[in-house]
């Protein structure tokens, strides 16, 4: 199984196609890691909430904690310190809950974004090359096959006239020599359609 072609200026476009789908995939990548940035961006509030919840709960804690020490009243001081901090706390958990949510919302737009592009990269870059691949494959085994050459030269006579400007004879004499199994006709007109196939005999 061959990947690339034989001739120079097809096997070119065929390493500058394949070139040009792995800028794109690592593009599609790039971007898609900075929008994931820039989305996480967004979970700077919920940092902030979740410190300064943090912060109130530890000093409303603290505070309640030295509250205690205060004789018969210290109990009483205490409790309402308490659940104050015990928001704080719960602040602190929306704060984090909230850099969660933003954190699987950044994750999943990155991860779609690279799928899609990527999925369309390979649409557009991988069926040409996986027919370029199946069709040499069956041209040079077809070549091997008893008759090969004269349905190889039959796909040059029905191809590009232009292609057919190497062959020694006219263009107009070549369907005759085909007919009459002319094996040098025959032998260069297969040549010039292993050429259209980016291959060499």
């Amino acid at each position: 199984m061959r990947l690339y072609a034989q001739t120079r200026a097809r096997r070119c476009r065929q390493v500058l196609a394949d070139l040009i789908a792995a800028v794109l995939v690592a593009v599609a990548v790039w971007f898609a890691l900075a929008v994931h940035d820039g989305i996480m961006l967004l979970a700077e509030p919920g940092r902030t909430v979740e410190d300064a919840g943090g912060s109130l709960a530890s000093g409303l804690g603290d505070a309640g904690d030295a509250a205690s020490n205060v004789p018969l009243v210290g109990g009483i001081l205490k409790k309402p310190l308490q659940s104050a901090a015990e928001a704080g706390n719960g602040l602190s958990d929306a704060g984090q809950s909230m850099q969660d949510a933003v954190g699987r919302v950044a994750d999943l737009t990155a991860l779609v974004l690279i799928v899609v592009s990527v999925a369309i990269v390979l649409a557009l870059w991988l069926p040409p090359r996986v027919r370029w691949i199946r069709r040499s494959a069956r041209i040079r085994g077809l070549l091997d096959t008893p008759g090969g050459a004269d349905l190889l030269a039959l796909r040059a006579l029905t191809g590009p006239v232009r292609d057919l400007a190497t062959v020694a004879v006219p263009p107009e004499g070549l369907a005759a020599a085909w007919r009459r199994a002319d094996e040098q006709v025959i032998g260069e007109l297969s040549r010039v359609a292993l050429r259209q196939a980016g291959l060499r005999p």
